[in-house]
C-alpha cells in the first residue's frame, strides 16, 4: 500500500513538473514570429529558387521603379518578326503590289480604341517596323511592349510591377517571372471575350442546345 502511494505521489510530481516546464516555454518568446524564427531549422547552403522551373523559357530582365523581375522574351514568339523581312518598301507601295492577293495582316482586326483615337501607326513605326514607338515617338523594343501599354493603363501597370496583376510563372521563390501584357491580352483586341464557366452546369448545357 505504501509503495502504491509513493508511486502515485511520484507520478503527480512528474506531471506537475512537465506542466510547469510547458507553461514556462509558452512565455519563452514574445510573439509567434519570434518562436518560428528561433525554432526554424534551415539546412546549410540551402537556396530556394525558381530557376529550375524557368530554365526552358527565354526571358528578359526588367527594372522599373525599384522592381526587378523577369518577363518572357517576346520577339522569338512572333512568327513574322523581323517585320522588315517583308516591309522592304513603303506601305502604300506594298498595298499596290498585293492587288489580287490576300492582303497582309488580313486576320488582324483592331478593336482596341476608336479610330479617332488609335490606328496601326499609333504603336507601329512606319519607317522602322522592327520597333514600336511611344506617344512621344520614343523608340520601344518589341520585348518591352509593356512600356507602350503603360502609357494609358497606369493602374494596371502599377499593379503589374508589384505582382498583383498578370500571371506569375514558375514558382514564388526568386527570381520572379511574370507574364507581360501581350502574353495574356491580344494587343490588337485586348478585351477578354465572354466565356462559359469551366464547371459543368446542366442548365447551361440546355441553353446551348
Amino acid at each position: 500500500m505504501t509503495t502504491k502511494l509513493v508511486l502515485k505521489a511520484l507520478t503527480i510530481v512528474i506531471c506537475l513538473f512537465v506542466i510547469s516546464c510547458k507553461h514556462s516555454d509558452e512565455h519563452k518568446y514574445h510573439t509567434v514570429v519570434d518562436k518560428i524564427e528561433a525554432e526554424t531549422v534551415t539546412p546549410e547552403n540551402l537556396t530556394v529558387t525558381s530557376e529550375t522551373f524557368n530554365e526552358n523559357i527565354k526571358t528578359v530582365k526588367i527594372e522599373e521603379d525599384g522592381f526587378e523581375f523577369l518577363i518572357p522574351e517576346r520577339k522569338s514568339q512572333i512568327t513574322s518578326f523581323n517585320c522588315t523581312e517583308c516591309h522592304t518598301k513603303p506601305i502604300d507601295k506594298l498595298k499596290q503590289d498585293q492587288v489580287g492577293e490576300k492582303a497582309a495582316h488580313w486576320n488582324i482586326k483592331l478593336a482596341h480604341a476608336g479610330s479617332e483615337i488609335m490606328n496601326c501607326a499609333t504603336c507601329h513605326t512606319s519607317n522602322n517596323m522592327d520597333n514600336l514607338h511611344s506617344l512621344t515617338n520614343s523608340e520601344i523594343d518589341f520585348n518591352y511592349s509593356y512600356k507602350l501599354c503603360s502609357q494609358c493603363h497606369q493602374k494596371e501597370f502599377k499593379d503589374w510591377k508589384g505582382g498583383a496583376h498578370g500571371k506569375q510563372l514558375g514558382g514564388w521563390a526568386p527570381p520572379r517571372l511574370s507574364n507581360t501584357c501581350v502574353n495574356c491580352h491580344n494587343p490588337h483586341k485586348p478585351a477578354f471575350e465572354k466565356r462559359w464557366p469551366v464547371r459543368f452546369n446542366t442548365q447551361k448545357v440546355k441553353e446551348r442546345q
